[in-house]
């Protein structure tokens, strides 16, 4: 017959070496030690032998995520991949419970509020990682609130109330002139990226795609994004050879080939169960971290 003892965790040992323009690094999450006792009776032996205790290390760790705009384009999309891999998902948005009736929207908490005005002790409470897809366009004082300032109180809460990993979406690092780069959008996303890798130097994570496409439902009506945004992504990739040598010309990214939704969905769940990368993540190991998730 077989016993089980749970023993302190064990130290954790780490190590890091940089991979473009993320990082790689090796840790053993707390895992429980279990201790089992075993009973068994060899050939020709008439009575029962008892073996020593056996040490068993097994890691079971289980993760319960926070989607900052949950009903958004992208938070939707990162609520459904998140709940397809057996993870816990909380949304919060201003909207609330979505109205679609789709089977894995009864698998998500959705939570109806503002983060600027949000219980964050409720909201936070056992959350393994936030993933935030705050960001939106309007005036300039708009972009700078939503893009900047928004992320950044969620980032110091998060930080406040022990959530140990934050995962950003932001936006790809076009080469544009500077008077468009000085928007409060993009400014506000920067912001938000050095508040994240600041806060979270060794388990932030940062994913920039670029035009994000999909089946977008705006107001009740779906926009089929994907109808442009997929072949125009195919059509880039394999040209990628021709037009690379372009991008240190001024605005010449703007051809940096489009992101379906799914893709940055499945990035944003991998970088919350695999403590291996953090960093700032470019198109193409968005669509690297969202191929380990889909296998």
């Amino acid at each position: 017959m077989a016993s089980l003892a749970l023993c302190p965790s064990m130290p954790v040992s780490a190590f890091r070496k940089p991979i473009g323009s993320a990082w790689w690094r090796s840790s053993t999450n707390c895992p429980s030690r279990i201790r089992v006792s075993s009973r068994y009776a060899a050939p020709n032996i008439s009575q029962d032998s008892s073996s020593a205790p056996i040490d068993v290390v097994a890691d079971v760790k289980t993760e319960r995520i926070v989607v900052l705009g949950g009903t958004g384009f992208v938070g939707t999309a990162i609520c459904k991949a998140a709940v397809s891999k057996g993870i816990e998902v909380v949304s919060v948005s201003r909207s609330g419970r979505p109205s679609s009736s789709d089977p894995w929207i009864d698998q998500v908490t959705w939570t109806a509020g503002d983060v600027f005005y949000v219980r964050w002790d409720e909201v936070l409470a056992g959350a393994t990682a936030v993933v935030s897809t705050l960001g939106g366009f309007g005036n300039e004082e708009q972009m700078k609130r939503i893009n900047g300032e928004a992320n950044i109180l969620a980032v110091g809460a998060a930080k406040d109330y022990g959530v140990p990993k934050f995962v950003l979406i932001s936006v790809h690092d076009y080469n544009l002139p500077s008077f468009l780069l000085s928007s409060g959008y993009f400014t506000g996303k920067r912001k938000a990226e050095s508040e994240v890798l600041s806060k979270y130097p060794t388990s932030g994570v940062v994913l920039r795609p670029a035009f994000i496409y999909g089946k977008r439902k705006v107001n009740g009506f779906e926009i089929p994004l994907d109808l442009i945004g997929e072949p125009l992504e195919r059509l880039l990739l394999a040209s990628e050879g021709f037009i690379k040598p372009l991008y240190s010309l001024p605005g010449s990214d703007l051809l940096a080939p489009p992101v379906s939704v799914d893709d940055v969905a499945f990035a944003a769940v991998n970088a919350v169960i695999d403590d291996d990368f953090f960093g700032v993540f470019t198109i193409e190991q968005i669509r690297e971290a969202a191929a380990k998730v889909r296998i």
